[in-house]
Protein backbone atom coordinates (compact mmCIF):
# COMPACT_ATOMS: atom_id res chain seq x y z
CA UNK A 1 0.00 0.00 0.00
CA UNK A 2 1.30 3.40 -1.23
CA UNK A 3 0.42 6.74 0.11
CA UNK A 4 -0.17 10.01 -1.87
CA UNK A 5 3.40 11.06 -1.46
CA UNK A 6 3.54 10.84 -5.41
CA UNK A 7 0.90 13.36 -7.17
CA UNK A 8 1.13 11.53 -10.51
CA UNK A 9 0.07 12.87 -14.09
CA UNK A 10 -2.71 10.77 -15.50
CA UNK A 11 -3.01 10.69 -19.53
CA UNK A 12 -5.96 9.43 -21.15
CA UNK A 13 -7.35 10.05 -24.41
CA UNK A 14 -9.43 13.35 -23.81
CA UNK A 15 -7.87 14.29 -20.26
CA UNK A 16 -4.71 14.63 -18.49
CA UNK A 17 -4.82 14.97 -14.84
CA UNK A 18 -2.12 16.47 -13.25
CA UNK A 19 -0.70 18.26 -10.04
CA UNK A 20 -2.14 21.82 -9.45
CA UNK A 21 -0.74 24.89 -8.88
CA UNK A 22 -1.28 28.02 -7.32
CA UNK A 23 -2.00 29.34 -11.17
CA UNK A 24 -5.37 27.55 -11.06
CA UNK A 25 -7.00 29.29 -8.30
CA UNK A 26 -8.94 32.03 -11.08
CA UNK A 27 -10.19 28.98 -13.11
CA UNK A 28 -11.36 27.06 -10.40
CA UNK A 29 -12.78 30.32 -8.95
CA UNK A 30 -14.88 30.11 -11.91
CA UNK A 31 -15.59 26.79 -12.09
CA UNK A 32 -16.73 26.48 -8.22
CA UNK A 33 -18.94 29.32 -8.46
CA UNK A 34 -20.93 27.99 -11.60
CA UNK A 35 -24.59 27.58 -10.92
CA UNK A 36 -24.49 23.93 -11.93
CA UNK A 37 -21.78 23.24 -9.60
CA UNK A 38 -23.17 24.67 -6.79
CA UNK A 39 -26.25 23.30 -7.02
CA UNK A 40 -24.88 19.67 -7.44
CA UNK A 41 -22.12 19.89 -4.38
CA UNK A 42 -23.39 22.78 -2.47
CA UNK A 43 -21.90 26.03 -1.53
CA UNK A 44 -18.33 25.66 0.28
CA UNK A 45 -17.92 26.42 4.18
CA UNK A 46 -15.91 29.27 3.81
CA UNK A 47 -16.45 31.67 0.76
CA UNK A 48 -13.53 31.10 -1.74
CA UNK A 49 -11.39 34.16 -1.70
CA UNK A 50 -8.80 34.91 -4.37
CA UNK A 51 -5.92 33.90 -1.27
CA UNK A 52 -7.94 30.93 0.38
CA UNK A 53 -7.97 29.29 -3.46
CA UNK A 54 -4.53 30.49 -4.53
CA UNK A 55 -3.02 28.95 -1.11
CA UNK A 56 -5.14 25.91 -0.86
CA UNK A 57 -4.76 24.90 -4.93
CA UNK A 58 -0.49 25.73 -4.23
CA UNK A 59 -0.64 23.03 -1.62
CA UNK A 60 -2.41 20.73 -2.73
CA UNK A 61 0.61 18.40 -4.29
CA UNK A 62 2.18 18.34 -0.72
CA UNK A 63 -0.31 16.31 1.04
CA UNK A 64 0.13 13.05 1.43
CA UNK A 65 -3.24 11.76 3.16
CA UNK A 66 -5.46 12.46 -0.10
CA UNK A 67 -5.17 13.50 -3.78
CA UNK A 68 -6.12 16.27 -5.84
CA UNK A 69 -5.92 16.33 -9.25
CA UNK A 70 -6.87 19.15 -12.07
CA UNK A 71 -8.80 17.59 -15.10
CA UNK A 72 -7.83 18.90 -18.04
CA UNK A 73 -8.82 19.31 -21.81
CA UNK A 74 -5.84 17.49 -23.42
CA UNK A 75 -6.64 19.04 -26.57
CA UNK A 76 -6.76 22.04 -25.54
CA UNK A 77 -5.22 22.61 -22.10
CA UNK A 78 -7.97 23.99 -20.46
CA UNK A 79 -8.49 23.09 -16.74
CA UNK A 80 -12.18 21.91 -16.58
CA UNK A 81 -12.64 20.12 -13.28
CA UNK A 82 -10.86 18.24 -10.50
CA UNK A 83 -11.37 14.86 -8.92
CA UNK A 84 -10.07 13.96 -5.22
CA UNK A 85 -9.45 10.88 -3.59
CA UNK A 86 -9.81 12.04 0.18
CA UNK A 87 -10.69 10.64 3.51
CA UNK A 88 -7.73 8.00 3.39
CA UNK A 89 -8.20 4.88 5.78
CA UNK A 90 -4.78 3.21 5.27
CA UNK A 91 -5.64 0.37 7.86
CA UNK A 92 -8.81 -0.57 5.47
CA UNK A 93 -7.23 0.16 2.62
CA UNK A 94 -10.54 2.33 1.13
CA UNK A 95 -10.95 6.70 0.65
CA UNK A 96 -13.71 8.89 -0.66
CA UNK A 97 -14.09 10.03 -4.03
CA UNK A 98 -15.19 13.51 -5.19
CA UNK A 99 -15.09 15.29 -8.28
CA UNK A 100 -16.72 18.66 -10.28
CA UNK A 101 -16.27 19.23 -13.68
CA UNK A 102 -16.78 23.21 -14.95
CA UNK A 103 -18.93 24.20 -18.11
CA UNK A 104 -16.23 23.44 -20.32
CA UNK A 105 -15.74 20.11 -19.15
CA UNK A 106 -19.20 18.77 -19.89
CA UNK A 107 -20.92 16.46 -22.21
CA UNK A 108 -17.56 15.49 -23.38
CA UNK A 109 -16.69 12.33 -21.95
CA UNK A 110 -14.49 14.49 -19.77
CA UNK A 111 -15.72 13.50 -16.30
CA UNK A 112 -16.26 9.62 -17.20
CA UNK A 113 -12.57 9.28 -18.68
CA UNK A 114 -11.31 11.28 -15.43
CA UNK A 115 -13.36 9.31 -12.62
CA UNK A 116 -12.20 5.88 -14.37
CA UNK A 117 -8.25 7.49 -14.58
CA UNK A 118 -7.84 8.55 -10.96
CA UNK A 119 -10.04 5.00 -10.07
CA UNK A 120 -7.85 2.99 -12.03
CA UNK A 121 -4.50 4.94 -10.15
CA UNK A 122 -6.75 4.47 -7.02
CA UNK A 123 -6.68 0.29 -7.24
CA UNK A 124 -3.78 -0.40 -9.37
CA UNK A 125 -0.91 2.33 -7.98
CA UNK A 126 -2.12 2.92 -4.24
CA UNK A 127 -3.44 -0.67 -3.46
CA UNK A 128 -6.87 0.79 -2.21
CA UNK A 129 -9.50 -2.25 -1.89
CA UNK A 130 -12.49 -0.06 -2.12
CA UNK A 131 -13.19 3.34 -2.61
CA UNK A 132 -16.65 5.21 -2.18
CA UNK A 133 -18.91 8.56 -2.86
CA UNK A 134 -21.47 10.16 -2.16
CA UNK A 135 -23.99 12.24 -4.66
CA UNK A 136 -26.91 13.88 -4.65
CA UNK A 137 -29.89 12.15 -6.03
CA UNK A 138 -31.18 14.53 -8.12
CA UNK A 139 -27.35 14.33 -9.90
CA UNK A 140 -28.07 12.26 -12.69
CA UNK A 141 -25.26 13.39 -14.71
CA UNK A 142 -22.76 12.05 -12.38
CA UNK A 143 -25.15 9.58 -11.23
CA UNK A 144 -24.43 8.27 -15.07
CA UNK A 145 -20.45 8.70 -15.06
CA UNK A 146 -20.22 6.67 -11.56
CA UNK A 147 -22.14 4.04 -13.37
CA UNK A 148 -19.76 3.78 -16.03
CA UNK A 149 -16.99 3.84 -14.04
CA UNK A 150 -18.07 0.30 -11.64
CA UNK A 151 -19.58 1.68 -8.79
CA UNK A 152 -22.66 0.14 -7.51
CA UNK A 153 -25.19 2.25 -5.23
CA UNK A 154 -25.05 0.98 -1.94
CA UNK A 155 -27.73 2.81 0.00
CA UNK A 156 -29.65 6.22 0.00
CA UNK A 157 -29.16 8.55 2.82
CA UNK A 158 -32.83 10.03 2.77
CA UNK A 159 -33.15 13.22 3.20
CA UNK A 160 -29.84 14.23 4.21
CA UNK A 161 -29.80 17.49 3.34
CA UNK A 162 -31.32 20.78 3.35
CA UNK A 163 -31.06 22.52 -0.47
CA UNK A 164 -33.05 25.55 -1.62
CA UNK A 165 -35.78 25.17 1.03
CA UNK A 166 -36.06 21.18 0.16
CA UNK A 167 -34.90 17.90 1.46
CA UNK A 168 -32.69 16.19 -0.45
CA UNK A 169 -31.51 12.38 -0.71
CA UNK A 170 -27.77 11.36 -0.82
CA UNK A 171 -27.14 8.11 -3.19
CA UNK A 172 -23.98 6.19 -1.45
CA UNK A 173 -21.98 4.31 -3.85
CA UNK A 174 -19.09 1.97 -3.70
CA UNK A 175 -16.30 0.40 -6.08
CA UNK A 176 -14.39 -2.92 -4.54
CA UNK A 177 -10.98 -3.66 -5.79
CA UNK A 178 -11.85 -7.14 -7.42
CA UNK A 179 -14.91 -5.16 -9.39
CA UNK A 180 -12.35 -2.63 -10.74
CA UNK A 181 -10.04 -5.80 -11.80
CA UNK A 182 -12.75 -7.45 -13.36
CA UNK A 183 -13.73 -4.29 -15.33
CA UNK A 184 -10.49 -3.49 -16.61
CA UNK A 185 -9.77 -6.93 -17.48
CA UNK A 186 -13.13 -6.82 -19.89
CA UNK A 187 -12.11 -3.24 -21.40
CA UNK A 188 -9.04 -4.37 -23.28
Amino acid sequence: MSDFSVTPVLTGDRTVLRPFTEADAEVMGEIIDDPEVRRFTGAPADEPTPERLRSWYGSRSGQTDRLDLAVTDRATGELVGEVVLHEWDPAARNCTFRTLIGPGGRGRGLGTEATRLVVGYGFEQLGLHRIELEVYRHNARALRVYEKAGFTVEGVRREADLRDGEWVDWVVMGLLDREWAALSSTAR
